[in-house]
């Protein structure tokens, strides 16, 4: 009953409680990221979705204009307290998550769910090994299990491991000690960077 109907319907319910929050936010932050640098406010990254489709998922910008894409010697995104591409509105949007907070519009058009997998860009998709790609059926997710608990401090194929548990034992309970774990890990600001 819960992957089936419940889970959205949450989804839904808590997005539209959010949304006054979400847009308060977005004003605020846009101000200050426009005013930084006069770029835009939104960062609309081509993401995996469920079932491998693609999707924009809206983020607001943290980086400047035109940043280079680095990775790491795993694929996965570079990231550090002293990245250079960051610039100083998205260095605190980022360590409050606060960045992430236009996803809630993401939610409700579908494209994702509050709880799920952290979505990876789309070149990741070729790159998914057949004994964790079942983390593939759910929606990606605001918040994940491998988010809340390890963040960024886990390599690309630990990442889709965790997320592949998910998938498999995903219910009501499990995504409840997600939510409280991420709310957790960002006001003690853990695991934000790999060593």
């Amino acid at each position: 009953m819960y992957k089936l109907f419940f889970k959205r319907f949450l989804d839904i319910v808590i997005s539209l409680l959010a949304m006054p929050f979400v847009l308060l936010f977005i004003i605020i932050f846009g101000v200050f990221i426009k005013l930084e640098d006069g770029g835009p406010i939104f960062y609309n990254a081509e993401r995996v979705g469920q079932y491998g489709n693609p999707f924009k998922m809206i983020k607001l910008r943290s980086m400047k204009v035109n940043a280079p894409d680095i990775r790491l010697e795993d694929g996965s995104t570079y990231n550090s307290e002293d990245d250079p591409r960051v610039t100083k509105t998205g260095k605190i949007i980022r360590k409050l998550s606060i960045d992430e907070f236009p996803q809630f519009i993401n939610v409700l058009i579908g494209d994702m769910s509050i709880i799920g997998p952290r979505p990876d860009p789309l070149d990741w998709l070729e790159k998914y090994p057949e004994d964790v790609k079942n983390f593939l059926n759910v929606k990606p997710g605001i918040t994940g299990y491998s988010q809340a608990y390890f963040r960024n401090s886990v390599d690309g194929y630990e990442k889709m491991k965790n997320d592949s548990y998910y998938e498999k034992n995903y219910s009501f309970l499990l995504d409840i000690k997600i939510f409280i774990k991420t709310v957790l890990s960002v006001i003690r600001s853990e695991n934000m960077y790999k060593e």
